[in-house]
């Protein structure tokens, strides 16, 4: 019966630390797995803490300057305010799905920040609507998106561009008028889904409009040139001499690229250098135009102001601190019930033949050496 009793016992205590041991790990306290887990930090959240930025740039066939200076630009200028800081590049080449897809992709990987310069400022609503659901900032850059999500806005004063351009038509085209014997003027607007162009139009309308209408100059073509293309453009202007007898005084056009283009076909019927051309954009070929005297004018845009003002938004939505003092204006989206948008906009300089060398050569903009080529010794007073 002693034997039994012990048997019994010993039973007993088996099956109690048997079942101790299963209470113990249904409730997590074995050993090892009592540790705690560690979770994945938090997504930025409104660009808090972000280091990842994706900047997207509209395209680099009709505008050197998206490549040659907006890019490396930012690429310097947000790693160098914002330490730690990676920044993603891509280019839409001209599609505004491609840039839809490449927004979407650094969405996908992370980036808590973007940078857009629209290819097209209506589709591009779309980017912002994607970013937004993901608590992502974005700035647009140089052309604006017509989106009331949009957080900030940095550019130039785009009216004033185009009032800049009119200007200079207003203050010299008496000579030209005298020169030509004609008053007709054509006027071959930028890529009418580009806000920036519209801006551009209605400045440059804000100068010319009182001579339209008191008939020291006539307004024989308009258009707004799909893409900004420059080949477009040249077909643009060889319709306008077509239609006119090869009459004209005036051609306003939106910026060097196109003006280029335009130039070329002033030069088939012998009037490159009798036709007063606009431009913008201070490019080499455009300083190059003014040089030579086949082009009047051009509008400087200091693009590494707008880089780095930028840059220093990106940093201030990273930094968690206050973004007021960078702001230096509100810019409505042109939709019913468009928001105002906190905008950075930098002021554009006038450039001929008078202040190339103060301008554009001492901010290091273009070199000498570039717009001087093919060019007299003396041109200007500036080649060698």
């Amino acid at each position: 019966m002693k034997l039994f009793g012990q048997r019994r016992k010993g039973l007993t205590i088996f099956i109690s630390l048997v079942l101790l041991s299963l209470v113990m790990a249904a409730c997590g306290g074995g050993g090892s797995s009592s540790a705690p887990t560690s979770s994945a930090p938090a997504a930025p959240v409104n660009g808090k803490g972000c280091t990842k930025v994706g900047v997207l740039l509209p395209e680099t066939a009709t505008s050197a300057r998206w490549d040659g200076v907006d890019r490396p630009d930012l690429l310097k200028d947000i790693p160098q305010l914002l330490s730690g800081a990676t920044v993603d590049y891509n280019n839409a080449q001209g599609s505004a799905d491609t840039q839809q897809t490449q927004a979407q992709a650094d969405l996908t990987k992370g980036d808590c920040i973007l940078v857009l310069a629209p290819s097209d400022s209506i589709k591009a609503a779309a980017i912002v609507s994607a970013a937004k659901a993901k608590n992502v900032p974005v700035i647009s850059y140089d052309r604006l998106t017509y989106s009331n999500d949009l957080n900030y806005y940095v550019s130039f004063d785009n009216t004033m561009v185009g009032q800049l351009q009119g200007q200079w038509i207003a203050d010299h085209y008496q000579s030209f008028v005298s020169a030509n014997g004609t008053n007709n003027t054509v006027m071959i607007d930028g890529g009418q889904t580009d806000n920036n162009a519209l801006l551009f139009a209605k400045g440059a309308h804000s100068a010319l409009d009182p001579l339209f209408s008191s008939g020291k100059l006539k307004k024989v073509y308009e258009k707004f040139t799909p893409n900004w293309d420059n080949a477009t453009a040249q077909t643009e202007m060889e319709a306008a001499l077509t239609a006119n007898q090869n009459k004209i005084a005036i051609a306003y056009v939106a910026n060097d690229g196109m003006a280029n283009n335009v130039i070329a076909a002033l030069k088939a019927v012998k009037l490159n250098g009798k036709v007063l051309v606009t431009g913008q954009d201070a490019t080499v070929a455009g300083i190059h135009n003014i040089l030579a005297g086949d082009q009047s004018m051009t509008v400087y845009k200091a693009i590494a102001k707008e880089a780095m003002a930028t840059a220093q938004l990106v940093a201030a939505l990273s930094q968690g601190t206050s973004t007021s003092s960078l702001v230096n204006g509100m810019t409505t989206i042109p939709l019913a019930g468009g928001a105002a948008i906190p905008s950075v906009l930098e002021t554009p300089v006038a450039v001929d033949k008078t202040n190339i060398q103060s301008t554009v050569i001492a901010d290091g903009f273009v070199t000498v050496s570039a717009v001087c080529a093919g060019l007299p010794s003396g041109t200007g007073g500036i080649c060698p």
